[in-house]
């Protein structure tokens, strides 16, 4: 979905609308500054679907927004249990946001086990909206209810809004000639109608993907949009809804341009078409499907028209055995996987260190170790990018911090592996893969100029006058090798993992040579220039956050809350993990306490201490689940404390 940052003249007459349906009477409406809402359900209710049309509706309105999907590994979990709830949540308001949100406002409920699984992540308070007709008695006991909680008093601190959705679905559809079975699946865009109206979102942009997505079976589009109008109708007429509520553009937190809402994994994919359009070059993917990577294989095989080239492969060894291939033959090459694939590509990232030849490693991060959790986040890799190949083969790493980020993360991994010739871990996660914010669409004049020289002829001459080509012959600046084409007339060289000799790419086992290599390679990847960093520090803190990857929200959301308490703290948040900005080492040093929140057990903060010789402190959670603002404000004010 794609929308314009509304105007303060766009938001008046949206302001207007909103006094009009109050004038004509019927139900009051609300303003409100922020609402969290979280939609909960078997993995076949359609949850996934509902939010995100809730998402993309939000966003054409022009709200911030951030978003956490959380589904099961399996395709379809044992339905009516605990561990096969699926739930969408959406953070939407009107300022800016950085966060899916701590705890929802509102819990949409499609059975027992949804509410069970979530209703301890609520604050008093919140609106519960209930689908009655799935209590029976048989699931509630299946999740561990003796009696039902909409009778036992046990819900009483929240607002309860008992809806036999399942009936009213099938009610709606009386007329289209499904069976209650087929009726009851659009029971989804019941909830999803009802709670467009309820908070005053679009409803057309809905309608139109509907007959879209449906356009082979036309009775399942009819029947959806008429269940998504019912809920919306079912919202206006009933008493149970006394009150609507209004989240106004919010105009002031983007600067002016045009917007889309974007998850992190396809931000990914548009930077990888965006870097091989700025280099001149086609963009090769060899993969093979992985959670949570697979969606950019499947939106990058999209895109032919742009010169794109995706091979799915037999398995994680091939896929990378392909790119570097492609990367050979003058492609930007790219193979995206998750922790255990790259396990398995080790060896060839390796073999593309020996090589020097720009390579692509895109590591969508989820928990492990070996299958792990597939479906759950984790940004425990970081070692394995550093360190996970056999003798000395330092790569670079650079890391997204958010979902939008994702596009320009991979422009600079691009720009790192096409200067340097060298292959570049590019780390994201589960939580920005799946997760979706606004993104403004850059102007083409505002993309880097990626271009590449090959090479086209001898560059080097030997003592008796004759002109050859060295493939190991180096950038005095960059320490690069030459990008020879293949069938380049006269640039005929040997590649393989054996050890090189300097400058001619011949085999050396010669002590000396091999020493040599090895620190011309590290040599190489220490000093490729990457931005300094600058600590974002109003107050003169003398505690100092540090973050990476995904933390960037929730640490970002939680220093606000301190500083709003009047608690001074800094926060540095890094891009690149190897080699670290040149001034990092200075910056840390003037802090007397150093804070680092980790999904993992510290990795970030074993390489700060060993490399720096300062007392960083970690805060760790690996639950799988990102960290929550108001959880790590506590702990930052401990650490501060301490």
């Amino acid at each position: 979905m794609t929308s314009q940052v509304s105007s303060p003249a766009e938001q008046a007459d949206t302001t207007v609308v909103g006094e009009q349906r109050r004038a004509a009477g019927a139900k009051d409406v609300r303003r409100l500054d922020r609402v969290i809402i979280r939609f909960a359900g078997d993995s076949g209710d359609g949850m996934q679907l509902a939010g995100d049309r809730f998402t993309s509706e939000t966003a054409s309105f022009g709200n911030d927004l951030s978003t956490l999907p959380n589904f099961p590994a399996e395709i379809r979990a044992p339905a009516g249990t605990l561990p096969g709830v699926s739930s969408f949540q959406l953070h939407f308001a009107d300022h800016d946001i950085l966060t899916p949100g701590d705890a929802p406002d509102v819990l949409v409920a499609m059975n027992p086990a949804a509410l069970r699984a979530n209703v301890g992540d609520l604050p008093r308070g919140a609106e519960i909206i209930v689908n009655t007709d799935e209590f029976t008695k048989r699931a509630m006991q299946k999740v561990g209810y003796a009696l039902s909680p909409l009778e036992d008093g046990s819900l009483d601190g929240y607002s309860v809004h008992a809806v036999p959705l399942t009936t009213l679905t099938v009610q709606a559809l009386a007329g289209f000639g499904l069976s209650r079975k087929e009726a009851e699946r659009s029971k989804n865009m019941f909830a999803l109608g009802l709670l467009s109206w309820l908070y005053h979102r679009p409803t057309e942009a809905t309608e139109r993907f509907l007959e879209a997505k449906f356009a082979r079976k036309p009775q399942i589009a009819a029947a959806n949009v008429a269940a998504f109008r019912a809920g919306w109708n079912f919202g206006e007429t009933t008493e149970d809804f006394a009150v609507s509520y209004e989240v106004a553009p919010a105009g002031s937190a983007f600067a002016p341009g045009v917007y889309r809402n974007i998850s992190g994994n396809l931000a990914l994919a548009y930077g990888l078409i965006a870097a091989a359009r700025q280099a001149d070059l086609p963009l090769f993917l060899g993969s093979y499907p992985i959670t949570p990577a697979s969606d950019i294989l499947h939106e990058l095989s999209k895109h032919k028209n742009f010169g794109v080239r995706t091979f799915q492969a037999e398995d994680e060894i091939a896929g990378i055995g392909a790119a570097l291939g492609a990367a050979f033959g003058g492609a930007l090459a790219v193979t995206t996987t998750s922790g255990p694939g790259v396990a398995l590509k080790s060896e060839t990232i390796g073999l593309a260190v020996s090589l020097e030849l720009p390579l692509l490693v895109v590591d969508i991060q989820r928990g492990g170790p070996s299958t792990g959790l597939p479906t759950k986040t984790e940004q425990a890799d970081l070692l394995q990018a550093m360190y996970g190949r056999n003798g000395e083969a330092p790569v670079p790493v650079v890391a997204a911090r958010t979902a939008a980020d994702c596009f320009a993360a991979a422009l600079e991994a691009a720009r790192i592996a096409l200067a340097y010739r060298t292959p570049v871990f590019l780390l994201s996660d589960g939580y920005l893969a799946n997760g979706s914010e606004p993104w403004r669409i850059p102007d083409i004049s505002e993309l880097p100029d990626l271009k590449v020289a090959f090479a086209s002829g001898p560059n080097h001459t030997l003592a008796d006058g004759t002109e050859v080509f060295w493939p190991y012959k180096r950038d005095p600046h960059t320490l690069a090798r030459p990008w020879a084409l293949p069938g380049t007339p006269g640039l005929e060289h040997r590649i393989g993992g054996i050890e090189k000799q300097d400058g001619t790419g011949n085999i050396s086992y010669d002590p000396a040579n091999h020493d040599f290599m090895v620190r011309t390679r590290q040599a190489k990847i220490d000093n490729i220039t990457v931005p300094d960093i600058e600590a974002d520090d109003p107050d003169h803190a003398r505690t100092l956050v540090l973050g990476w990857g995904s933390t960037y929200g929730p640490i970002t959301a939680a220093v606000r809350r301190l500083r709003a308490d009047g608690i001074a703290i800094a926060q540095v948040h890094l891009r690149h993990l190897n080699p670290f900005p040149a001034n990092l080492g200075t910056l840390l040093h003037s802090y007397d306490k150093i804070v680092v929140p980790e999904m993992n057990l510290g990795q970030l903060t074993t390489l700060i201490r060993a490399k720096y010789l300062v007392d960083a402190r970690p805060h760790t959670q690996v639950n799988g689940m990102p960290f929550k603002a108001e959880q790590l404000a506590t702990a930052l004010k401990e650490a501060i404390d301490a």
